[in-house]
């Protein structure tokens, strides 16, 4: 889960850093100065966060362990997809990329937040 949180983050991450205006004319948008720049920001955003994924990999992560990273994560693919969602249903006819960028977010959301109130270790029987 965190590595392909981090891989899809990254992605987005190093788009929005390198490619901002083009991602605009790309998603209908004529980008002033101002839009290449807050792009650019989200970039980095997206790149911290897929950093701090990508580090946390081989941690434990449910229940109490790691739950900053965790609800962190939930609550940015969970406003993120319903965001999406939102847009998707006001316009329709956006790029199938948007579609399937939603459909991930969504995915992650709920992974996510079943990861949060689950304890990560498995319980024994017989143990009390």
């Amino acid at each position: 889960m965190m590595t392909f949180s981090a891989a899809v983050l990254a992605v987005l991450g190093i788009a929005f850093t390198f490619l901002p205006e083009e991602l605009a004319v790309y998603l209908g948008s004529e980008p002033g100065p101002l839009d290449v720049v807050l792009l650019q920001v989200v970039g980095a955003l997206y790149l911290g966060f897929a950093m701090l994924n990508w580090m946390a990999k081989g941690s434990l992560i449910g229940g109490i362990y790691n739950r900053p990273i965790c609800i962190a994560n939930f609550a940015h693919f969970f406003i993120g997809a319903m965001a999406l969602l939102k847009f998707l249903f006001r316009h329709p006819e956006q790029p199938v990329l948007l579609w399937i960028l939603c459909a991930v977010y969504a995915g992650l959301a709920a992974w996510f937040g079943l990861t949060l109130f689950q304890h990560p270790l498995p319980v024994r029987e017989g143990k009390v």
